[in-house]
């Protein structure tokens, strides 16, 4: 219901027809990001914040909003940013300091799960309290974050006179993180934790293991870690997965975590030599055809379906893995299964040679994995290769859609066309789009691409998923075009991606940030404003802004313009907008 003080409603309204108020032509100059769906601010006004300002929840105790609450009130009292661009708007001397902000939640009891309501509505009336209201515990963090955003200055002030109802398009909001190929510390991984909240994305894909390390202590197969980390210093201990798991609820935040089996599993011969085809060799011998290679990159490893260990030792991980991580979302990767490492192992080949296929041994490993991580009540997410592989892939009979969701990163939106026509939710991942690794070039050493004496660059610049992925190509991608709305209703949401072959903590922020703020935006409300038109020129100032409030607040991010851009809008633009 509308307060008030709403006597003329200016709504912007993303991806829902817009809302039957009167329209005025005020625009707000609050950068809130992502954008809510629906923002109004007929006025644009602002009071100071009371120096005793407090968040309050009458008779509802929560242990992760309470912690919530905590965290926003300290933020909120002690961040004081800066607009680059002050707000055009006016100050009302007149009207009393906002001193609380009252929280009420309809179900404390809805856990943390896909597809969970996050909606909220927020008003900040000129006079009295500011409301915010929340279907769930996880609604009520997004509001949250969406208060502090209206809050600068010193001393400080706070916008009023303003109505927001807000709730995500997309359930499935997220960053993959690669902690196998390079080791991130327990607090980096906070870090991105943190970030991914106040980006209102809700998922911390961790991509825990690949043939390069396996740093996951899990307690059954300790030899894994022990033998298949980089070092007792870098690995994670369920201490250490406890930590992050609960940090992630206190934030709003599922973690998903990937063992990737039977591929990139090379890190586990370094305990279980025997049950790993064609580990430790040379990824792509020489004089070899790119076809007969025995990895897609250096680090060689698969697990051999044939051996009857192997379902010993992987079965053991899963369920220590499903204890850990009591995310109902597993994931069991099977991408990029290299013919050549089955290939090379003497008990294989001799299948093979007695007619049986590439295709039927995944389909055994299958077979013998899957019905029990679903026995364990948990969705399995698989890498889109397992049924859309060219060479190695199991017959859709084999993964049922409705214990199986696909994740896709070939082909952009045909790979997920065929997905989500065959029956399978789809997660949407694309290389083309989503990648943030992409365009630093190649790893591989002793690489003559790079010896050109023409040219400033070769190619691709030895990096197969170039160029670099640029914030504005990930903020104009939409992840169900093409599709039927049928379709579209089984694609979940999307991710962008951080493989580690050339990254660190070093540079961990930076890769991300701000870039997956611009999925942020187009997974929670969409990238087109309420006429249909993309919204990437608007949005840049907004992520400028953002950008620096999240350098403020301790994430490295990087800048997308000169801050001399921001200082003169529309002088950066290519095309000058119409007045």
């Amino acid at each position: 219901m509308l307060l008030p003080f709403f006597n003329s409603i200016l709504i912007i309204s993303t991806g829902l027809a817009a809302l039957s108020f009167p329209i005025s032509t005020v625009e707000s100059t609050i950068q809130v990001w992502p954008k809510p769906r629906t923002f109004s601010w007929p006025q644009p006004q602002a009071t100071l914040l009371s120096p005793t300002f407090t968040i309050s929840t009458p008779n509802q105790i929560h242990i992760h909003l309470s912690s919530a609450i905590k965290r926003y009130l300290n933020l909120i009292q002690t961040e004081h940013h800066i607009p680059l661009v002050p707000p055009t708007l006016n100050f009302a001397t007149t009207t009393p300091p906002l001193q609380t902000l009252m929280v009420s939640v309809s179900d404390l009891t809805a856990p943390l799960h896909h597809n969970v309501n996050e909606s909220y509505t927020l008003t900040i009336p000129t006079w009295g309290p500011a409301n915010l209201t929340a279907e769930t515990v996880w609604g009520a963090m997004r509001g949250l974050e969406t208060f502090s955003q209206l809050v600068w200055g010193d001393p400080l002030r706070v916008a009023v006179g303003l109505y927001i109802w807000d709730a995500p398009l997309f359930a499935h909001r997220g960053v993959l993180l690669d902690t196998s190929r390079n080791y991130y510390p327990v607090e980096d991984i906070l870090r991105t934790i943190g970030a991914i909240s106040v980006n209102k994305m809700n998922v911390f894909h961790w991509h825990i293991t690949d043939s390069h390390s396996f740093p996951l202590l899990v307690p059954s197969e300790p030899d894994l870690a022990a033998k298949g980390s980089y070092g007792p210093d870098m690995l994670y201990t369920p201490y250490d997965v406890n930590r992050i798991v609960q940090f992630g609820l206190e934030h709003g935040v599922r973690v998903v975590p990937e063992i990737d089996t039977p591929a990139h599993t090379g890190s586990w011969a370094e305990a279980y030599p025997d049950i790993i085809t064609c580990a430790n060799m040379f990824w792509w011998p020489a004089g070899s055809k790119w076809e007969d290679r025995l990895a897609s990159e250096p680090g060689t490893g698969q697990l051999n379906p044939l051996n009857p260990k192997t379902y010993q030792v992987l079965k053991r991980v899963i369920n220590d893995v499903a204890t850990l991580f009591p995310e109902p979302f597993y994931h069991a990767g099977a991408d990029e299964i290299i013919p050549g490492c089955w290939k090379a192992d003497p008990a294989i080949q001799s299948f093979l040679s007695n007619g049986g296929t590439l295709s039927q041994l995944l389909e055994i490993f299958v077979n013998s994995t899957f019905p029990y991580i679903v026995s364990l009540n948990r969705t399995v997410i698989y890498w889109e290769d397992v049924i859309l592989d060219a060479n190695i892939k199991v017959p859709t009979t084999a993964l049922p859609p409705e214990h199986t969701i696909l994740q896709t990163w070939n082909n952009g939106h045909n790979n997920t066309k065929k997905i989500v026509s065959s029956g399978y939710r789809a997660i949407v991942s694309s290389s083309d789009f989503y990648y943030l690794d992409c365009g630093h070039g190649g790893f591989v050493g002793n690489d003559s691409q790079y010896d050109n004496q023409t040219s400033g660059s070769s190619g691709n610049g030895g990096s197969w998923c170039a160029p670099f992925k640029t914030w504005q190509t990930i903020y104009d991608y939409d992840i169900t075009y093409g599709l039927s709305k049928e379709e579209a209703n089984l694609v979940l949401g999307g991710e962008v991606a951080l493989w580690s072959e050339q990254a660190d903590p070093a540079v961990l922020d930076a890769r991300i940030w701000p870039r997956a703020s611009a999925m942020a935006e187009t997974l929670w409300s969409g990238n087109q404003d309420e006429t249909g038109k993309k919204r990437y020129a608007e949005a840049t100032d907004r992520l400028n802004e953002w950008r620096y409030r999240m350098v403020r607040r301790g994430i490295g991010a990087e800048p997308i313009q000169p801050l001399w851009c921001i200082r003169n809008p529309g002088m950066c633009n290519t095309v000058q907008s119409a007045a």
